[in-house]
């Protein structure tokens, strides 16, 4: 294993972040396996200065990023984040998401390629680390979801920018449900840039730590040879596309449900009773907020997106009109009752100048946006294979 670049922190967080050197190629390990590589402030800040030196290391052409074991990483770890924010200030909450999305835009405007092998769970924070980067490869394994309504929160680390322009209205779909995609979900709707069996991904680790270029079309020329068009299951919620976009078009959260429930008068599908539930177990705040964040992410920019989706995530954690991110965390990570009591309780009682507030700068002088220098763009795709 190689160090990491100076500043790191020492005792038990300094062995979180893993990297091992193989020529001009750097792997990157997140390694909290026993929480699923859940993204503590440690490695957050581990992999800010594993980006930043190697972005200037002309020694280094290559970065591949993975899981050790059964998941990629299930998302930061929020539960810490609220255990700080009830001790302490919401403000600790800042600091963590800050540096959360400025790795986020630092990945999303990197100059070199970045490769990440998604073997298993994918979600929140894990997708902040890899779906902004140049190169995403699913198998047959990968677990991806943003389940973030369902814990009073919404799909933040720049979420708004890729689920937006995902195919037709299927990124409401994804944000506002939580859906869980497979891995050929994935590359079919351009999450994923690539496919690759599972029992290949050690062949194409091999192949790719031999590389000694930072051209992008080489490194895609090695993951080709590994990489195939996966099929979608007959169930997959891809085959019901002309339903999402019928409903979940819709101008509000409560008008999609109203839609959905008609589908489901006229048919027997089960696909729809299961989305119109999830809809119903949500957060309705997480719904009226994410549904506008989705919305604005499609016609901005990557860090327009973080700064807006940073203003938001800072309001949840003050809980000024709502505290239904602290009741998500106790229900689902905490207690794990999965009973959340949610306040309000109906959609009906978030009123527009409610989410309006999520979208306004903070009320405090300590307080400072999201400030991201300005980069240049590399040219990251959601390509649709549809």
């Amino acid at each position: 294993m190689a160090s990491l670049p100076p500043g790191g922190t020492a005792g038990a967080d300094s062995n979180q972040l893993l990297v091992e050197a193989n020529g001009s190629t750097r792997t990157l390990i997140m390694n909290r396996p026993k929480q699923l590589n859940a993204l503590s402030s440690a490695m957050i800040m581990g992999l800010l200065r594993c980006f930043t030196a190697y972005e200037k290391d002309d020694g280094v052409k290559l970065l591949i990023m993975k899981g050790k074991g059964r998941a990629f990483c299930a998302g930061g770890d929020v539960a810490a984040v609220v255990r700080s924010i009830n001790n302490g200030s919401w403000k600790y909450g800042a600091d963590f998401f800050r540096n959360e999305f400025l790795l986020n835009y630092i990945i999303a405007t990197y100059s070199k390629p970045q490769v990440s092998l998604l073997a298993g769970i994918v979600m929140g924070g894990g997708a902040g680390v890899s779906l902004h980067g140049r190169f995403r490869v699913a198998t047959e394994n990968t677990v991806f979801a943003m389940p973030e309504t369902g814990l009073g929160l919404f799909p933040d680390i720049g979420a708004s920018y890729f689920l937006s322009r995902l195919p037709g209205f299927y990124g409401e779909y994804v944000a506002l449900t939580g859906a869980r995609l497979d891995g050929a979900e994935m590359h079919v709707c351009g999450l994923a840039t690539h496919f690759v069996q599972l029992n290949r991904l050690p062949l194409l680790e091999q192949s790719l730590k031999k590389v000694d270029t930072s051209n992008p079309f080489a490194v895609c020329g090695i993951i080709d040879q590994f990489s195939h068009q996966p099929s979608l299951k007959e169930n997959s919620s891809l085959n019901r596309l002309e339903i999402i976009n019928k409903c979940f078009s819709k101008r509000t959260v409560e008008e999609i449900i109203s839609a959905l429930e008609q589908e489901a008068s006229n048919s027997a599908d089960e696909w729809v009773a299961a989305t119109i539930q999830s809809l119903k177990k949500a957060s309705p705040t997480s719904l009226k907020i994410s549904l506008r964040s989705i919305r604005e992410g499609r016609t901005q920019t990557i860090g327009e997106c973080l700064r807006r989706e940073y203003r938001m995530v800072c309001h949840v954690m003050r809980g000024d009109f709502s505290r239904d991110f602290f009741e998500g965390c106790r229900a689902i990570l905490v207690d794990k009752d999965r009973n959340p009591m949610w306040m309000p309780p109906r959609l009906e009682q978030v009123h527009d100048e409610a989410v309006e507030q999520y979208f306004s700068r903070i009320d405090d002088p300590q307080w400072e946006d999201l400030n991201l220098t300005a980069r240049r763009s590399h040219g990251r795709n959601i390509e649709s294979k549809l």
